[in-house]
């Protein structure tokens, strides 16, 4: 499937009435930025220095429009829309004549659609959640029957609670259904909910606030668990480690980013950035596929958890199995198509070749790899950085410290057939092997603390990694593609303009 048929407006900045929050770990000195997405030294132009410390201080964005959008997206900083407005229409100046905007409040006008199959009992709780929750916004409701058999019992539970039915022929999949639901609304905004999702109050609010900036496309909010207090170990591992969970941390979408996706489950877009929709013909993975075309497109994609929609994750040993092995196996189809997006092994060279010293039974070869980083990351930012040996050395030591768990999940996830084989073959990394498949859940464990014991937690978090893992592997051995699986990344710091191109004054 092409691109989304849709392409953001010309960007004239975000909106004047936001403000703007530092990301957190952003470093701040006289003349850059260290953080972001990727992960950079960003250069300051004198003349933007203060209206960086203007917006970084959390005034409104104001005239500096252009600077906070080359924030924004980077991941330095995440806008913060106005939390209430004066009534119908868009944030800030108006944009030029055609420019995709989106009413806000009262003046919204979303149409939600829900694809189901087989789910009678889940429409009975949903649909009267929905019309609840979205309030005046709500335009329409369609739910899509993607070719129930259960004798009418679904197509009759969307009907009993007032939703306008479309019904599909033969099943074609959650990306076939939604397309159809779209294809059969007319209103502005489209929402899709999946039917085993529950709405929590105030979840779309936050979310059409982002949509008063023209060029955001798409927001999603946070999906958690529906039952807080599960039964059943695999039950309370779900309930705080799901992957439809993005994190309590608003973001933008970037692939190969912090949150590179955001799940199909439950999405507010603009029509005109969905273009043709899902990709039906995708064994899976077709929301990771929609939201990446939309991005190249031009659009952001906003994760936005202060907006909360429940999933009921039916956890099972079986299930969670099963889920993770789809989620791997999609892994390779949607590297083809979006060529670096978000492969499963992005790790730096740097990192990797110390800790793989340190399992070899080799630290000062370690260290000297260290050693050489930080002599070239100094050298990157002399000029950039103030004390560019002590600043190269800081940034080294922090890429080592940040990067150690993803060597690890890298060993038991995505390089998991390497690892077992390097175990049989060289016993001496063993030890280390170990450490890596035990450190990261123990950690994750002490760290979240969840109604779990830490031997239970992390059998499941090394069951949920090594069924993604195999996945991943089976799905690029299939295509004879296991290429697609590591995306190589640069050996040398970046240091870039926090403004590549000019933009117009503010």
């Amino acid at each position: 499937m092409s691109e989304p048929a849709g392409h953001p407006p010309p960007d004239a900045g975000v909106p004047a009435d936001f403000h703007l929050a530092a990301a957190a770990g952003l470093t701040r000195t006289p003349g850059a930025l260290v953080g972001g997405e990727p992960f950079a030294v960003w250069r300051v132009d004198p003349d933007d220095e203060t209206g960086l410390d203007t917006l970084l201080a959390g005034a409104p964005v104001g005239p500096w429009r252009h600077l906070a959008r080359a924030l924004v997206a980077r991941n330095l900083a995440q806008p913060v829309p106005p939390a209430t407005a004066a009534g119908p229409g868009v944030a800030g100046e108006a944009g030029p004549p055609g420019s995709a905007r989106a009413p806000r409040g009262a003046g919204a006008q979303v149409a939600v659609v829900v694809p189901v199959r087989n789910r009678a009992a889940a429409l009975e709780r949903l649909l009267p959640a929905l019309r609840e929750t979205t309030g005046a916004a709500l335009d329409e409701l369609v739910v899509v029957d993607d070719a129930s058999d259960d004798a009418g019992a679904t197509p009759a539970a969307a009907l009993r609670c007032g939703a306008r039915l479309v019904t599909r022929g033969h099943r074609g999949g959650p990306g076939a259904a939604r397309n159809s639901g779209l294809a059969a609304t007319g209103a502005p905004l489209v929402a899709f909910v999946d039917s085993d999702c529950l709405p929590r109050p105030g979840w779309l609010e936050p979310l059409l606030a982002h949509l008063a900036d023209p060029l955001v496309g798409i927001v999603a909010p946070r999906v958690v668990a529906l039952d807080l207090r599960p039964d059943g170990r695999v039950a309370r591992y779900e309930a705080v480690r799901s992957p439809l969970d993005r994190g309590g941390q608003p973001r933008r979408v970037v692939p190969g980013g912090a949150v590179p996706f955001v799940p199909g489950a439950a999405l507010l877009a603009r029509r005109e950035a969905l273009g043709e929709g899902f990709d039906p013909s995708l064994p899976g993975g077709e929301d990771v596929d929609l939201v990446w075309r939309c991005t190249g497109a031009g659009w952001h994609v906003r994760y936005e958890p202060g907006g909360e929609v429940a999933h009921d994750h039916r956890p099972g040993l079986g299930g969670l199995v099963g889920r993770r092995l789809a989620y791997g196996r999609a892994a390779p189809a949607l590297a083809r198509r979006h060529p670096g997006a978000a492969p499963p092994v992005t790790v730096s060279p740097w990192t990797l070749a110390a800790y793989l010293a340190v399992a070899a039974g080799q630290p000062a070869v370690a260290g000297g790899v260290i050693a050489a980083a930080t002599a070239l990351a100094a050298r990157r930012v002399r000029g950039t950085l103030p004390d560019p040996l002590r600043s190269g050395a800081r940034l080294a030591a922090l890429g080592s410290v940040a990067s150690w768990q993803a060597v690890a999940d890298t060993a038991v996830r995505a390089a998991l057939p390497l690892s077992l084989s390097a175990a049989i073959a060289l016993p001496r990394l063993r030890p280390a092997l170990a450490v890596a498949a035990v450190a990261p859940p123990l950690a994750e464990w002490h760290a979240r603390r969840p109604s779990l014991g830490p031997l239970a937690w992390t059998a499941l978090r090394l069951a949920d990694d090594a069924s993604y893992g195999i996945g991943a592997w089976y799905g690029a051995l299939r295509d004879g593609r296991p290429d697609l699986l590591v995306r190589p990344m640069p050996w040398r710091l970046a240091v870039l303009p926090l403004r590549p191109v000019p933009a117009a004054a503010p």
